[in-house]
């Protein structure tokens, strides 16, 4: 038998599921990001610290994201848009969970790539329509994946991935957002 190396230990995955059975109050996690207005519609987020497994943890770098919209906007392009961080996540999950099943089920990987595009009606949020939503009209996900398994396999792989992602959920499904000032 081949050994399937895809960089995921799903050992340590499977081993702190069944730890997470038995102690659901350490599977509560608060993830953290801390946005700072620069100009314009340019904002700064840093992410650095989080709570999970009962305490207070650091990732091991803080990563930092400029966000902003297009010369189109009359913006300055510093970064993308905050829409389109929608996507990176949906596609970083997905993919992120294509290469767990994948490992999980003993199939190679050679290659994944996920093409993400939402299409989206600008007017809602200029306010030029009221009746047109701020957010996405659809988003479409397409894998384009070269594995050691069939098409049927490749299908049940991206199937799973889907049922088990965190930010798929966080979009398909209603999600409590408070927001308040300080």
């Amino acid at each position: 038998m081949t050994t399937v190396t895809n960089g995921v230990n799903v050992q340590a995955l499977l081993d702190a599921r069944e730890v997470l059975k038995g102690a659901p109050e350490a599977a509560q996690f608060t993830w953290r990001a801390s946005s700072t207005w620069r100009d314009g519609v340019h904002s700064t987020t840093t992410v650095q610290d989080f709570f999970g497994l009962g305490e207070e943890r650091s990732h091991k770098t803080e990563s930092v994201f400029e966000a902003d919209h297009p010369e189109v906007f009359a913006a300055e392009d510093n970064g993308i848009t905050p829409i389109e961080y929608l996507l990176v996540g949906l596609a970083s999950c997905l993919t992120a969970g294509v290469a767990s099943v994948a490992q999980n089920r003993g199939i190679q990987l050679r290659s994944v790539q996920a093409a993400v595009e939402g299409r989206h009606d600008i007017r809602g949020i200029l306010g030029a329509d009221s009746d047109v939503r701020n957010g996405f009209n659809d988003i479409k996900v397409t894998f384009t994946i070269d594995a050691d398994a069939s098409p049927q396999e490749i299908e049940a792989l991206v199937a799973q991935s889907q049922k088990r992602s965190a930010v798929f959920d966080a979009l398909t499904n209603p999600t409590d957002v408070t927001v308040e000032v300080a």
